[in-house]
C-alpha cells in the first residue's frame, strides 16, 4: 500500500506528531487541531470522571506524547494545572507517577512558541508554572523529586556560559514558507536564557530550599538537591536573595552534618554558603550563621574535617569552613565564645609554639604543607577579630596566647635548635606566620599589657628590631601578604616590628615606655633613623612609614618626660632639623611623606620642646627658620601643628629674635606671614569683611556663619559654647597667642593692609568675649530666662563694650586705609612724574638727533652753528672790572702747613695752623717773569666749623 495514501486515511482530529530528521532546526509540525486541555482538565476534576483512572491515565499519555518534545508556552497554565491535580492523586495512586515523571521530564525541555511575540505574552504564565514546579517538592515519592531536581538542574545544561550571563541568544535560522507549511504550525523552542530570566522572578529557588527539611530520609535526592541549588546560587543574585529570604544560610549550615553515605554533603553545602556569601550579602548572611545552632554545626564540621580529613580536597574544605568562620566572628553578635568553639580553637592556635593537654590537639598531625599554612594564618587571624570581645581577651590570657605569639616572632638565631627527623615549617613558611604574629600583636598586644609585660614583650621586639638592622645574611621571600615590599631583605620583619612599637607606646603606658627607655630604646631608634636616611634607597612607601613610626615612638616616648627630652640630645635635634629641611615638596607624592612632614612636627615639639638645652641647640641649627620655611610652604592642614610648636617654642626668649629677623625668598617677614595666614583663615570660615579687610559688621567682628547659627541653640553647662570651640579649630587663636609673644609695635616688612589685619588681632580676645556674652544673653532668651536687673544691666553694658570696640577698631582702619590711600595718590603722582620726565627726554633727544642730522646734511647751519658757538665761547669768559685788571692778572695761591698747635680748647677750637701761601701763574707769565716771589705767611688762625 501506497504510503501517501495512509497519510491521507488518518482522521484530522487525532494529532499526528513526527519529527522531520531533514529539518536541521528541529521545528515541530503538528495538526491545526489540537488536543484541548480543558477538556483534559475536565476529564480529571469532574466527579462524574474523577474516578476514571484508566481513562486519566490514557488521554494524559496521548497528551505527553504529543508534547514530547516540549510544551507550548499557551498552553503553561493549563499543564501547571494538570500537574497540581495529578500531584493530589499521587497520594492515593501511585500509577499516576509516571504520568507526573514524565511531565516533569518534558518540563526540563525549552518551551516551544509559535510567534516571536509569545516570549512576552506569556512571561507571567511561565513564572506561575516554574512556582508550581517548585511546589510539587511536596509529593513525597522519591521518583518524583529527584525528577523534578533533574528537571530544573536541566535548565542550565544546555546553556552556554556567556548565554547563562545575559540570556541572549541568536534567532534561529527557518526555511522558505512553503505550500505544505500552510496547513501546519511551525514551532521553535525558546531562547535559553529566556527560562532563566523568568526563574528568577519566581520563587522556584525558595521552594527547593524549604523542601531540605523532608529530605532527611532521602539522602541521594537531597545531595542532588544541594547540587541544584548550587547551580542556583552560583548563577544569580536574586536566587540569593530568594534563598536567604527563607533562611537559606540557616537551612543550609543546619543540614550540613546530617548523614551522608557520598560524603558530599558538606562540600556542595560549603560551596552554597560561599555562593551567598559572594552573591547574597555579606551581612545578612553572617547575621543569619551567627545562631548558637549554625556554630555549634559549623564547629562539628571544622574539626570532623580537621581531625579525619586526609585528602588535599578535605584540607581545603577545612580552610573553607574557617573563613567562614572567620567572617562569623565579625559580627559583634556572634556566639563563638558561648558555643566553646573559640575556646577549643585557641589549642589549635598556640599549636605546635606551646605544648598542650588537649586531646584534641595531642591526635592532630600537620602535614606541615601549603594548606595547614593557611590554616595557621587563618587562626591567627581570627584573634584579631575576637580581641573586640572582652570575654575573647580573658580566653586569650587562659590559653597563653601572647606567650605563643613573642615565641613566634623571634628571629631565627634565637629560635630553638630543630631536631633532625622532625617535620617543620620550611624557612618560607616561618617568614609568614613570623609576619602574621608581629601584624596580630600590633592590634592584641595593647589590649594584653599585663601578659605583653609579664612576657618580656619589649625585650623581645628590641630583640628583633637588633636582628633587622644586622647584616647578616638573610633573604626575605616576600610572599605573604604582610610581606610587601621584603623579599630579599628584613624590611617586612622591621616593619612590623616598629607598628608594634608604635602601638605599645601610644598607649601612654608609663611602665612599658620607662621600660624602653631603660633599654636603650631611644639611643637606638634615633640610630635606625639616620641608619635608614643614610640609605640611597629609602624613598619608597614602606620606609617612609617606618620613619614616621619611629618618630611618633620617640614622641610618645619623650611627651611629657624632662630626662627622655634630655636623652634625645643633640643626636635628636640634629635628626629633626635634618628632616626639616626636606620640606613639604613631596606632601602630595602619595608615598607617605605626607606623615613624615607632620610626624617631624610632632617630634620638634614633644622631644624638643620645653627643654632649654634642646630648645636653644634646636635654635642654633635655625630650627624656627625652618618651622616658618614650612609654614610658609606646606598645605593649610600642617598650619595647625607648625603654629602651635612655635607657640610652645616661643617661650623660650631666644626664639622671638629668631622670629622677627626670618625672611623668606620674596623677603616676606614672619609677621607678614602671620597676618596673611588670619586672612586666608577668616576667608575660609567666611566671617563678613569688607573689600580692603576692615570689620564689616561691628556687632559681628569675628563671627563665622557657623556660629550665628549656633548661638540660636541652648548647649548644656557641662558643653563648651561655639565660641570657644572655635578658638580650638582653626588658626586664629594661635595667631594671636604667637602676636601676644612678639608684641604688637615696630613689627618688621608690614604694609598697610597687614596694619588693616592687625588691629583686628591685636583685639581678638576682646571680640572673643563679647561673642561669649551674646551667647549667653542668646541662650537666655532661648530659655525663656530672665536675669535679674542689675545682672541684664551688667551684660547689657558689656556687650555694648564689645560692640564700641569694634567701632573703634574700625574707625582706626579708615585712618589707616585713608593714610594709604594718600600714598597710593603720592606714588601715582610720582610715577606719572618719571613718565612726564621720560617722554621729555626722549624728546629732547629725538630734537638734538635732528639738530645733528641736519648739520651734517647742511653747510649753511654747520657756518651758523659754528659761529653760535665762538659766540658763546666768548661770552662765556671773564671780562675785567677795572681798568689795571689787564695790568695785573689775577693771582692763585697753594697754602701750605707750617706749625701745629694745641690749646686747652676742646674739639676743632683747640687746634692753631700757620700755613704760607704761594702763587700759581701759567706758563707764558713765567716765562716773561722769571723771577718767583717770597713766600707770605698768614697770620695764626683757629680752624672751626
Amino acid at each position: 500500500m501506497d504510503s501517501g495514501k495512509v497519510v491521507h486515511r488518518r482522521k484530522l482530529d487525532i494529532p499526528a506528531i513526527r519529527s522531520r530528521a531533514s529539518d536541521k532546526n528541529q521545528h515541530i509540525q503538528i495538526s491545526a487541531k489540537g488536543l484541548e486541555l480543558s477538556k483534559v482538565i475536565r476529564l480529571l476534576e469532574d466527579p462524574l470522571t474523577t474516578n476514571l483512572k484508566e481513562r486519566h491515565l490514557f488521554v494524559l499519555k496521548k497528551l505527553l506524547k504529543r508534547s514530547q518534545n516540549g510544551f507550548l508556552l499557551r498552553e503553561l497554565k493549563g499543564v501547571a494545572k494538570i500537574l497540581n491535580i495529578c500531584a493530589e492523586k499521587v497520594k492515593d495512586h501511585p500509577e499516576y507517577v509516571p504520568v507526573l515523571c514524565e511531565a516533569l521530564k518534558i518540563c526540563g525541555l525549552p518551551f516551544l512558541k509559535e510567534k516571536a511575540s509569545d516570549e512576552l505574552n506569556y512571561a507571567q504564565d511561565v513564572t506561575e508554572f516554574l512556582c508550581h514546579m517548585g511546589r510539587l517538592m511536596r509529593v513525597s515519592d522519591a521518583e518524583v523529586r529527584q525528577q523534578l531536581v533533574e528537571s530544573v538542574k536541566s535548565f542550565y545544561s544546555c546553556v552556554a556560559p556567556k548565554q547563562l550571563l545575559d540570556g541572549t541568544d541568536r534567532p534561529a535560522k527557518t526555511k522558505p514558507w512553503t505550500f505544505h507549511s500552510r496547513l501546519s504550525l511551525r514551532l521553535q523552542p525558546t531562547s535559553p536564557g529566556y527560562r532563566l530570566q523568568l526563574l528568577e522572578r519566581s520563587d522556584l529557588a525558595k521552594t527547593l530550599l524549604l523542601s531540605m527539611a523532608a529530605l532527611e530520609n532521602q539522602p541521594a535526592i537531597k545531595l542532588q538537591l544541594l547540587q541544584t541549588l548550587k547551580i542556583l546560587s552560583s548563577s544569580s543574585d536574586m536566587n540569593c536573595a530568594l534563598m536567604l529570604s527563607a533562611q537559606g544560610a540557616e537551612t543550609i549550615c543546619l543540614h550540613m552534618n546530617e548523614h551522608d553515605p557520598s560524603g558530599e554533603v558538606l562540600f556542595h553545602s560549603s560551596e552554597i554558603l560561599w555562593n551567598l556569601l559572594e552573591r547574597g550579602g555579606k551581612d545578612e548572611v553572617t547575621a543569619q550563621l551567627s545562631s548558637i545552632e549554625c556554630v555549634v554545626s559549623l564547629k562539628e564540621a571544622f574539626f570532623h574535617q580537621l581531625l579525619n580529613g586526609f585528602r588535599h580536597s578535605d584540607f581545603q574544605l577545612r580552610n573553607d569552613l574557617l573563613v567562614i568562620t572567620t567572617l562569623i566572628a565579625e559580627n559583634p553578635n556572634s556566639l563563638l565564645i558561648e558555643s566553646l568553639f573559640a575556646k577549643q580553637l585557641m589549642g589549635f592556635i598556640t599549636f605546635p609554639e606551646l605544648k598542650s593537654h588537649n586531646p584534641l590537639v595531642r591526635d592532630l598531625k600537620l602535614t606541615y604543607n601549603n594548606e595547614d599554612l593557611k590554616m595557621k594564618k587563618l587562626l591567627l587571624n581570627l584573634l584579631v577579630l575576637m580581641s573586640k570581645d572582652i570575654a575573647a581577651l580573658q580566653l586569650y590570657k587562659e590559653e597563653q596566647v601572647m606567650l605563643a605569639l613573642l615565641t613566634l616572632i623571634k628571629p631565627p638565631a634565637a629560635s630553638p635548635e630543630r631536631r633532625p627527623g622532625l617535620r617543620h615549617w620550611s624557612s618560607s613558611q616561618q617568614e609568614e606566620l613570623q609576619l602574621q604574629a608581629l601584624a596580630v600583636l600590633a592590634t592584641v598586644a595593647p589590649l594584653m599589657v599585663d601578659d605583653y609585660v609579664s612576657c618580656q614583650g619589649n625585650a623581645c621586639m628590641l630583640l628583633l628590631l637588633d636582628w633587622c638592622v644586622g647584616q647578616d645574611a638573610y633573604f626575605g621571600q616576600g610572599h605573604s601578604f604582610h610581606g610587601t615590599g621584603g623579599r630579599g631583605s628584613k624590611k617586612a620583619h622591621m616593619r612590623h616590628c616598629v607598628r608594634v612599637l608604635r602601638s605599645m607606646t601610644s598607649l601612654g603606658d608609663e611602665s612599658v615606655n620607662q621600660d624602653l627607655c631603660d633599654q636603650g630604646t631611644i639611643n637606638q631608634l634615633l640610630g635606625i633613623l639616620m641608619q635608614m636616611e643614610a640609605s640611597p634607597d629609602e624613598e619608597d612607601a614602606i620606609s617612609l612609614e617606618m620613619k614616621s613610626d619611629i618618630q611618633l615612638i620617640l614622641s610618645a616616648l619623650c611627651e611629657t618626660n624632662m630626662h627622655r627630652k634630655e636623652l634625645f640630645g643633640s643626636e635628636g635635634v640634629e635628626m629633626a632639623v635634618h628632616f626639616l629641611k626636606k620640606g613639604s615638596d613631596k606632601f602630595y607624592s602619595g608615598l607617605g611623606h605626607n606623615k613624615l612632614v607632620l610626624s617631624t612636627v610632632d617630634c620638634v615639639w614633644s622631644c624638643i620642646v620645653g627643654c632649654y638645652t634642646t630648645e636653644d641647640y634646636f635654635l642654633a641649627k635655625d630650627g624656627a627658620f625652618l618651622l616658618l620655611e614650612l609654614l610658609s610652604s606646606s598645605p593649610r592642614c600642617v598650619h595647625g601643628i607648625v603654629l602651635a610648636t612655635l607657640l610652645e617654642l616661643c617661650d623660650n626668649t631666644n626664639t622671638l629674635s629668631h622670629i622677627l629677623t626670618w625672611r623668606d625668598d620674596g623677603g616676606q617677614t614672619a609677621p607678614r606671614l602671620l597676618l596673611q595666614l588670619w586672612r586666608e583663615e577668616e576667608a575660609e570660615l567666611g566671617v563678613s569683611r569688607s573689600q580692603n579687610g576692615e570689620i564689616a559688621d561691628p556687632k559681628k567682628p569675628t563671627l563665622s556663619p557657623h556660629q550665628q547659627e549656633d548661638i540660636q541653640l541652648s548647649f548644656p553647662a557641662s558643653t563648651a559654647s561655639a565660641a570657644v570651640l572655635e578658638m580650638t579649630e582653626n588658626l586664629r587663636s594661635k595667631i594671636y597667642a604667637i602676636f601676644c609673644k612678639l608684641g604688637f609695635q615696630d613689627l618688621p616688612g608690614l604694609r598697610i593692609k597687614d596694619y588693616v589685619t592687625l588691629s583686628i588681632v591685636k583685639r581678638y580676645l576682646d571680640f572673643k568675649v563679647g561673642e561669649v556674652l551674646d551667647e549667653i544673653s542668646g541662650e537666655l532668651s532661648v530659655d525663656g530666662v530672665r536675669p535679674v536687673t542689675p545682672d541684664e544691666e551688667a551684660l547689657s553694658s558689656m556687650c555694648k563694650i564689645a560692640e564700641d570696640t569694634a567701632r573703634k577698631v574700625a574707625a582706626e582702619q579708615s585712618i589707616i586705609l585713608e593714610q594709604l590711600e594718600k600714598e597710593d595718590v603720592s606714588e601715582e603722582k610720582l610715577m606719572y612724574t618719571e613718565i612726564k620726565s621720560h617722554w621729555k627726554q626722549k624728546e629732547l633727544m629725538a630734537k638734538s638727533w635732528d639738530h645733528y642730522v641736519s648739520k651734517t646734511s647742511n653747510y649753511e647751519i654747520l657756518k651758523e652753528v659754528k659761529a653760535q658757538r665762538e659766540k658763546y665761547i666768548e661770552s662765556s669768559r671773564n671780562k675785567p672790572k677795572h681798568k689795571d685788571a689787564a695790568l695785573h692778572p689775577a693771582e692763585h695761591f697753594i697754602g701750605k702747613v707750617l706749625a701745629v698747635e694745641r690749646t686747652d680748647a676742646e674739639g676743632p677750637a683747640g687746634v692753631k695752623l700757620t700755613l704760607a701761601r704761594a702763587p700759581i701763574k701759567a706758563a707764558a707769565e713765567e716765562e716773561e717773569q722769571p723771577t718767583t716771589r717770597a713766600p707770605e705767611y698768614f697770620s695764626t688762625v683757629s680752624v672751626k666749623h
